[in-house]
């Protein structure tokens, strides 16, 4: 499988604070891929510098042989055409019905006669199983239902690229493990390449061809599931099982419990 996007050297910050230090990536055409870690380690952030919302202090980006520039809007948008985002929490417009919802970037994106809209519609609705739904207004859908219709809209214009950022955050159990198997069921149908950004260990592991673990602001390991499952890396390790303490410490650093509460003394 050749290499849809590729990530070279990658370094991001704000200020005087790295979240990112020369990170490299590889996400193969047709793959489901995971970019898991704790809150706070760059995740989302980097879904951001994929989609050119964010431009790197240093390092590259490609996407199909096309190099992301977020200075470019031109070339940004056109680039933004073939990607499809899943937003945390489905991000769907309020006033919009569940149709218009999955029809806007239609509209927005291409010249199709509405009658073709409404087909195409119809269609990726049926795939997440909301067809029948088609009229109702987001305030009238449950959560999972939300982020159902989220990503019927994220696949309108069948896309190489899927962006996920937490698509399991919020879910009840059910919910969860069908958005799991919408996820794997499209990208096979599509043949796009879906990346996943989330901490969700179970549902991630059992859909995931690849998984990235960010930690520190690099990559602190990568494998399959199966290969990450039989790691004895301490950190891989206490993240799998949810540890509270290990390589990610409980305690923020801070001065020796004596020197805070008894002014230095051991008495």
């Amino acid at each position: 499988m050749n290499d849809y996007v590729k990530i070279d050297d990658l370094t991001f910050g704000y200020q005087d604070r790295v979240i990112l230090n020369h990170v490299s990536m590889r996400f193969k055409r047709g793959q489901v891929v995971a970019i898991m870690g704790g809150s706070g380690m760059g995740k989302t952030t980097l879904l951001k510098l994929i989609g050119g919302l964010l431009a790197p202090d240093a390092g590259t980006i490609t996407i199909n042989g096309l190099k992301v520039e977020a200075n470019d809007r031109q070339s940004l948008y056109r680039l933004r055409r073939h990607i499809g985002m899943l937003f945390q929490f489905g991000a769907l417009f309020t006033d919009l019905s569940v149709f218009d919802n999955v029809a806007f970037p239609l509209r927005e994106q291409t010249d199709l006669d509405e009658e073709t809209i409404r087909d195409l519609v119809l269609m990726k609705l049926n795939a997440v199983g909301l067809r029948g739904a088609h009229a109702l207004m987001p305030s009238e859908i449950s959560g999972g239902m939300s982020r159902r219709v989220a990503l019927a809209r994220a696949i309108a214009l069948d896309p190489g690229l899927i962006l996920y950022d937490e698509p399991f955050a919020g879910l009840d159990p059910i919910s969860m493990g069908l958005t799991a198997q919408l996820i794997q069921n499209l990208n096979r149908a599509l043949g796009s390449t879906s990346l996943i950004v989330t901490h969700d260990v179970a549902e991630t592991f059992a859909i995931a061809d690849y998984v990235y673990m960010i930690s520190g602001g690099k990559v602190a390991a990568e494998g399959t599931p199966e290969a990450l499952k039989a790691s004895t890396d301490p950190f891989v390790v206490q993240f799998i099982n949810g540890e509270a303490d290990g390589p990610v410490r409980f305690h923020y650093p801070a001065p020796d419990v004596a020197t805070d509460f008894l002014g230095g003394s051991s008495k």
